[in-house]
């Protein structure tokens, strides 16, 4: 018969094990620094000394013959701004920046057909936009951008069956997000 060696009880290992790695982790420092080119940064991701917005309607290009795209990007934007940022959206006569910008295009291309009956199944729209954000206060040019593209897909096909509207509400919402994170601060 072998004997076992005396142990110590499990609960009271792990517990200096456990102290031992948090004050380990304590000891490293924080992983996270306020200088921008450290890489990380727990700074503000906005641009300082900017609160609010202002954001027209939007345009269509010459060859955009949808209507009503241009108010409801100009919607989404307005919401993504008040919900994903520091800046609240006001009128022009109020606000200390304004974003503006145009639909130049709207491509569509069918992603697949029905093999039953040859008609499209999933299409992708393409939404080509140009916009620039400027500080009202000092003319200064913030972002501008042209030929910005966003992309998403709906399905024309039963059981789903989306039109051109359902279709595009997804890549106007995308649109909105993506206009949104250029207005993040530069790194």
């Amino acid at each position: 018969m072998i004997q076992n060696a005396p142990r110590a009880p499990v609960g009271s290992l792990a517990s200096v094990l456990a102290v031992v790695v948090v004050l380990g982790g304590m000891l490293a420092g924080p992983g996270c620094s306020t200088d921008p080119k450290a890489g990380y940064t727990m700074a503000d991701q906005y641009r300082p000394g900017i609160h609010t917005v202002a954001v027209p309607i939007w345009t269509r290009g010459r060859q955009v013959y949808r209507r009503g795209l241009e108010f409801r990007l100009s919607e989404a934007l307005a919401k993504r701004i008040e919900l994903d940022t520091p800046y609240k959206v006001v009128g022009k006569d109020r606000a200390d920046t304004q974003i503006e910008g145009r639909i130049d295009r709207i491509d569509q291309q069918v992603l697949s057909n029905d093999p039953d009956t040859g008609r499209p199944r999933e299409l992708e729209v393409t939404l080509v936009l140009s916009f620039t954000w400027k500080d009202l206060r000092t003319g200064k040019i913030l972002v501008k951008h042209d030929n910005f593209r966003v992309a998403d897909s709906y399905i024309t096909h039963e059981p789903v069956g989306e039109d051109f509207f359902q279709g595009s509400e997804a890549d106007i919402d995308k649109a909105a997000r993506r206009i949104v994170e250029t207005m993040e601060a530069d790194w």
